[in-house]
């Protein structure tokens, strides 16, 4: 644990388990990557992936953290899924169920050789079954794309899962409800592409996420 992991603030509700992190890096769909570029700090969201220990972060070699990454980038990502609104008695003791990872680290840019494969990794991460379905990338594409890699080395995880914190002699109304809302992410119904043949069955790729 370094100064940049320890948590201050509920260090109870931390956790070490590798499981933790990877079911949360799994299971979301978009990272904020925060980094300083010529003295100003910067937050993008960005598409991501993650293959073992590390994770893939894809950009556009256009994109000003990408380009200044050719050393080397120093970030901090951030990963949060909300699970829950946890309705309390009073507006001070509400709050949110949630499985949050903080990332650290320097992100370098993939290897040539590699960037293939990392590419897949992010697609089957948004997309499960997807890089099978369609055809392989071009050479233009590939140089078009860039990605940069982070190990999970130096990371904060943290996870709230109960109800009100709440005290049975605090003086509250016992005639508000209180508990807990789950949130989900569901997916809607598709959407068929104009350039799309209507004769066209759901690939497996979007049938899989109904």
């Amino acid at each position: 644990m370094t100064e940049r992991t320890r948590l201050t603030r509920k260090p109870e509700r931390g956790t070490d388990d590798p499981a933790v992190l990877h079911r949360l890096l799994d299971e979301a769909r978009v990272a904020h990557v925060a980094f300083v570029r010529r003295g100003c700090p910067v937050v993008l969201p960005m598409a991501f992936g993650r293959d073992g220990n590390r994770l893939f972060l894809h950009g556009s070699t256009g994109a000003g953290a990408f380009l200044a990454s050719g050393q080397g980038l120093e970030v901090s990502v951030a990963v949060t899924l909300l699970d829950g609104l946890v309705f309390a008695r009073s507006a001070f003791d509400s709050s949110m169920n949630y499985r949050s990872a903080v990332l650290f680290g320097r992100a370098v840019p993939v290897a040539a050789e590699d960037k293939e494969h990392a590419l897949r990794a992010v697609t089957e991460h948004l997309m499960p079954g997807r890089w099978d379905e369609v055809r392989p990338l071009t050479g233009k594409e590939l140089a078009a794309t860039a990605v940069l890699e982070l190990p999970l080395d130096e990371v904060s995880v943290k996870v709230r899962a109960a109800g009100p914190g709440e005290d049975r002699g605090d003086g509250e109304d016992r005639s508000v409800w209180a508990g807990v809302v789950p949130l989900h992410t569901v997916a809607g119904i598709p959407e068929r592409s104009p350039l799309t043949d209507p004769t066209l069955p759901l690939p497996r790729s979007v049938t899989s996420l109904l």
